[in-house]
């Protein structure tokens, strides 16, 4: 018999991640297995130790979790399933009956940290920071320790399960806090849903004037719409960069798949890392129009290229 859905996630219980997990239905009833770090759940997705691991990818304040993003582009083979974008409300969480002004410690995930700056700064100025590796295990430390003053940014749900009092909420600096989640699994490309989105590495072959700009022609020739660009090292030398790409369309679309052919055709690489259904607004009559375009186009091409007399020599087909 199949074993049912396994999947992996930034834990332990209480994450942001599982948050965002627990609003997928199919997900939410599969067997959930947290994993202290990102680059554990990666490992044991590509591993097979579960069959999807679902993990960070984006912040709409700070930006790309460039540990999800270099695993994915340089060390797994994984390709992505879905995206998952969930709204993000940190709370300052703290041992019951302490108040705001005895806290001299937070800690959280760097990531999260970051995003509450600002009220660092205005309420707790001069306050210790501390990295652990989610928002659950900062919540967790704080509800196990008894050290006194210690204080972790994290959810409504840590603080419910590591009994702990949450002396301000809603503490981020930017009222529109979102992460992006994806996905991931070892082999498989989702089928078109007709709202999709594809993400690519592009390795060139040479750092040299216009290279960026030969493969955005790419993009732009065939009005296939970039959602994500991103330049990021590629661990060979200094100064030797790749572009991570999110843009709209499936690889099953015959302009994307077009794009793609031309851009493996002259890069020195081009790693697929999956397409996907995409959240959000999007621009299917746009694509559907660019991509009826492209068929006629295709056609005219064909019927010029059926003209073309044979060759001195060749021997006609029957």
């Amino acid at each position: 018999m199949r074993h049912a859905l396994r999947v992996g996630f930034l834990g332990p219980p209480g994450t942001f991640t599982e948050q965002a997990l627990l609003s997928e239905p199919d997900l939410a009833g599969a067997e959930l297995r947290p994993m202290p770090s990102i680059s554990e759940v990666l490992s044991a997705t590509a591993e097979g130790e579960v069959d999807l691991g679902f993990v960070p990818i984006e912040n709409s304040i700070e930006g790309t979790v460039n540990l999800t993003l270099d695993t994915l582009a340089f060390e797994t083979d994984l390709l992505i399933q879905r995206e998952v974008v969930a709204k993000i409300q940190l709370n300052l969480l703290v041992p019951p009956a302490t108040s705001l002004s005895e806290v001299t410690t937070v800690v959280s995930i760097p990531h999260a940290t970051a995003q509450v700056r600002g009220f660092l700064a205005r309420e707790l100025p001069g306050v210790a920071t501390r990295a652990v590796n989610s928002t659950a295990e900062a919540a967790r430390l704080v509800g196990e320790s008894g050290e006194k003053g210690l204080a972790a940014v994290g959810t409504a749900l840590a603080a419910e399960l590591y009994g702990l009092d949450l002396v301000a909420v809603d503490i981020e600096d930017h009222p529109e806090n979102q992460t992006r989640f994806v996905a991931v699994a070892p082999a498989g490309i989702p089928a078109p849903s007709g709202h999709d989105k594809t993400t690519v590495v592009c390795f060139q072959h040479a750092d040299r004037p216009g290279s960026l700009l030969a493969i955005l022609q790419e993009f732009a020739a065939r009005a296939v719409n970039l959602t994500k660009l991103e330049s990021r090292p590629t661990k060979r030398s200094l100064g030797d960069y790749c572009f991570i790409i999110d843009f709209e369309g499936h690889v099953a679309d015959e302009l994307v798949a077009d794009c793609l052919r031309d851009l493996k055709a002259k890069l020195a690489d081009v790693k697929f890392l999956g397409s996907y259904p995409a959240v959000g607004h999007h621009g299917e009559a746009l694509r559907r129009d660019a991509e009826a375009s492209w068929r006629q186009a295709d056609e005219w091409l064909s019927r010029l290229r059926s003209d073309i007399a044979p060759r001195a020599g060749d021997v006609p087909s029957a």
